[in-house]
């Protein structure tokens, strides 16, 4: 059900993005905006990972320079059937991890150093399942497209008014200014709904690679609580939804709940309650 509601929302993006096209410039306007789409999500399809693993300075490392956590990748990845991921730490005190790449074949995980601080063994292999689960079912794909679209629906909105067609077949202006403010707002919370739909399944994911869904249930909690007294260096709204725990966690935003990019901790925590004894 998760999946059938991911590939409907992303369609629902790319039809906005070809709407606003179309406000803009007629039929020609749609053609434009879909092949913008397509050359977007194939720049970001290649390059993405490699700009969001020098964003946050995070090191390549080995079985020599960090043995341990190099193992449970490479333990999980058997599990997982998934080629092994290049694995990275990013020099940052604040608990949190992500994975990137296009798929399964160019796939990297990441964590800071306080995540290794925080978490005990079992716990960082129950967030390394976690982001194994992403890297598996394409989840670092799915996310990075939805992104591109929301972030381009943002923008084809701000020239929607001054460049909305020929004076005979443009909207009425009180209507142009309602679309240029709501588009990106709808776009937004789009892309929100595809992300909280993949966390969920990563969770499922990680607690059926390792069997102990309470280790995640204790992870997340830790990171939780860690994440609300401050956030990671240079986050990024644009990339906070690759996170396993909101960087935003401690910021206070209206409405913060609408426009996260992820579910809260505690209907993750008693979603994996309910798979206990069944994995």
């Amino acid at each position: 059900m998760e999946v059938v509601k991911t590939v409907f929302l992303l369609t629902l993006l790319t039809i906005l993005f070809v709407w606003i096209g179309g406000m803009i410039g007629g039929t020609q306007g749609m053609l434009i905006a879909f092949l913008m789409a397509m050359a977007m999500n194939f720049w970001s399809y290649f390059n993405s990972d490699k700009m969001v693993l020098s964003h946050y300075h995070a090191v390549e490392v080995d079985e020599k320079s960090a043995a341990g956590l190099y193992d449970i990748v490479k333990r999980l990845s058997k599990k997982a059937n998934t080629p092994m991921p290049k694995v990275y730490i990013i020099p940052d005190h604040v608990p949190n991890a992500f994975a990137t790449g296009r798929n399964p074949s160019h796939a990297a995980v990441a964590v800071t150093e306080g995540l290794l601080e925080l978490l005990d063994d079992n716990e960082v292999e129950a967030v390394l399942a976690h982001e194994m689960s992403h890297v598996k079912h394409y989840d670092i794909l799915i996310g990075t497209i939805a992104a591109t679209i929301a972030g381009a629906i943002a923008m084809l909105s701000n020239f929607l008014y001054m460049f909305g067609g020929s004076d005979r077949d443009r909207p009425n202006p009180i209507i142009m200014i309602v679309l240029m403010l709501v588009m990106p707002i709808v776009a937004s919370i789009i892309q929100m709904a595809v992300s909280r739909n993949r966390e969920f399944m990563a969770d499922e994911g990680a607690a059926k690679l390792t069997k102990n869904p309470q280790w995640l249930q204790s992870a997340l909690l830790k990171l939780e609580n860690y994440n609300r007294q401050g956030s990671i260096h240079d986050a990024t709204p644009e990339t906070a939804h690759m996170f396993i725990v909101n960087p935003f966690t401690g910021k206070n935003f209206s409405f913060a709940s609408l426009f996260s990019t992820h579910p809260d901790t505690q209907s993750r925590i008693e979603r994996l309650e309910k798979l206990k004894g069944a994995v």
